[in-house]
């Protein structure tokens, strides 16, 4: 079969839609040459003329999830801000997989591009040049982190578990836990994601203003 038939017959954005499925379905661990050429119906040479390993293939599906989850929000850059984070959050819940990807190469180019969208809305809350990589870097950490963690406990979480079964067996050494073991067990984790951007907010307002912090 000649290169310029193969190319056109097995695009590369058809191999990443099925890697994609693929890891949606049996996460990394499924992900081999040999599944992704079973579901193409394909050779593996075909593949590798598109992705020349597998970690080309996971950044490559990781940039498409992102990319299709990021959609322009109008409002304020707080707003904005808040957007792009709930976007990345529920990129992850739907496939965990993803935040793992992020956090384990932050200088890959989804990760990057994540970072530049914060930036510049950084930038329109008007937050002084000096602060402005401090005040990004701490927005994309926790929303790779949470976004990661989450993802993390699903996968780790044997079905059927209980919440209340989990908090009954604090011991008397968690106090803390079981004062607020009340919003444990009811709480929404997409509320409580969102509660975390807005206090890393008012504390980029705050710092930006110049009001001394107390100690």
């Amino acid at each position: 079969m000649a290169h310029g038939t193969r190319t056109t017959a097995l695009s590369r954005e058809r191999i990443v839609e099925a890697a994609v499925e693929i890891l949606d379905a049996s996460g990394e661990s499924g992900l081999t040459f040999r599944t992704l050429s079973a579901a193409l119906k394909t050779g593996a040479g075909a593949i590798y003329w598109h992705v020349a390993n597998k970690g080309e293939l996971l950044a490559a599906a990781t940039d498409a999830v992102i990319h299709s989850a990021l959609t322009d929000v109008g409002g304020t850059p707080a707003e904005r801000i808040r957007g792009l984070a709930i976007s990345v959050f529920d990129a992850v819940d739907a496939h965990p997989w993803v935040g793992e990807q992020m956090s384990r190469l932050a200088a890959q180019p989804t990760t990057l591009h994540v970072f530049e969208r914060i930036g510049r809305q950084i930038q329109e809350l008007g937050v002084p040049a000096a602060a402005q990589f401090n005040s990004a870097s701490a927005l994309l950490n926790y929303i790779l982190g949470v976004a990661a963690q989450n993802a993390a406990l699903a996968q780790s979480v044997a079905e059927g578990t209980d919440r209340d079964d989990v908090l009954t067996s604090f011991s008397v050494d968690t106090p803390f836990l079981r004062s607020v073991a009340g919003e444990l067990r009811s709480h929404d984790d997409r509320e409580q994601f969102l509660a975390g951007i807005d206090l890393i907010l008012a504390g980029i307002a705050v710092s930006s203003s110049g009001t001394p912090q107390a100690p």
